[in-house]
């Protein structure tokens, strides 16, 4: 089969692998669509220090079970539509038994790990298949990020009425704008790219801006209760701060590189009573997305901007790159 691979620095090849064996515990899946994400890019270019060379990327898919090894136990059958959980914990160490599986020290995750969507076919242990009902494997594909974002939005714990601050409407940007909306908050979006602010209107932002300007001194009470950071840049999760109100929640999404560096007044933050979260992918947020997409309350599908066969993928890694669409897959 062909498949997208992180073959050498810099890039994603197009090369030929044999199709996946089954083993006890795992089932095989017919990739039906499979999204690029921010991830990818970063493990092209050697910055996510966990990806393992020589991998097919694609932790963003979806696809129908095509068989299931005699050994396996699930509730899923042949033909089923199901949305993939790319992390894949040990289930031994202490983060695992303490409800944090996804900061389980030994975490495989498929498509970065492990070989991914990018392909004809998936073999994937049981426990990372999720059924979908009633949505096309476009949109099911979107469970993965989706689920990220369920995660991001608790962590900022949004109260009805709450205002609330998204940097960035990219697909990530658009979900948690989105997921903030139905939990009752007031949204602004913040970005650069009209398109996407416009789209962020059709998300549930109340409000859209190229450049955020809180009224007056957050001590005082302007500024926003929960501002979400869904860009990565150093200079954004910087900004993020500034628009916070006393009292108020900055959580970051977005993925900065490594090497990158926020300069933090302590003193600001003490004045402030400021809480700053970080997220990190998905935990227990998976059933809850799936839930979402097909309830389609949102019509997700205007999250896809284009469309590519996987033998057309560098034309796909190009228009990625240029940054000018939403997603793809």
């Amino acid at each position: 089969m062909i498949t997208a691979t992180w073959d050498t620095l810099g890039s994603i090849s197009l090369i030929e692998k044999p199709l996946p064996a089954l083993k006890p515990g795992e089932v095989l899946v017919r990739v039906a669509a499979s999204g690029i994400c921010g991830t990818d890019m970063h493990i092209c270019n050697g910055e996510t220090p966990h990806a393992t060379n020589k991998v097919t990327i694609g932790h963003e898919f979806s696809g129908y079970i095509e068989d299931i090894h005699p050994e396996t136990k699930t509730s899923v059958q042949i033909n089923d539509l199901v949305a993939i959980d790319p992390n894949i914990p040990c289930f031994q160490c202490s983060y695992c038994r303490t409800k944090k599986y996804h900061l389980c020290a030994h975490l495989r995750s498929i498509g970065v790990t492990c070989d991914g969507g990018m392909a004809s076919h998936v073999a994937v242990p049981s426990i990372a298949v999720y059924k979908t009902q009633g949505i096309s494997p476009e949109v099911a594909c979107l469970a993965e990020p989706l689920s990220c974002m369920v995660h991001a939005v608790n962590m900022g714990e949004i109260k009805n009425g709450d205002r609330v601050l998204v940097i960035g409407a990219g697909p990530i940007g658009l979900m948690v704008t989105s997921l903030c909306a139905a939990s009752g908050a007031v949204v602004d979006v913040a970005d650069i790219n009209e398109m996407r602010r416009l789209k962020a209107l059709e998300f549930g932002a109340s409000s859209i801006t190229d450049k955020v300007d809180v009224g007056g001194d957050p001590v005082l009470g302007f500024g926003y209760d929960v501002v979400f950071e869904c860009v990565g840049l150093a200079t954004t999760m910087r900004a993020s701060l500034d628009y916070a109100k006393a009292g108020g929640t900055v959580v970051w999404v977005g993925v900065a590189k490594p090497d990158a560096v926020v300069s933090v007044s302590p003193f600001d933050v003490y004045r402030r009573e400021l809480t700053l979260k970080s997220t990190y992918t998905n935990p227990y947020g998976m059933e809850q997305a799936v839930k979402i997409l097909c309830n389609k309350r949102a019509d997700w599908h205007k999250l896809i901007s284009h469309t590519f066969d996987i033998k057309d993928f560098d034309k796909a890694w190009q228009v990625f790159k240029q940054n000018n669409g939403l997603k793809e897959s």
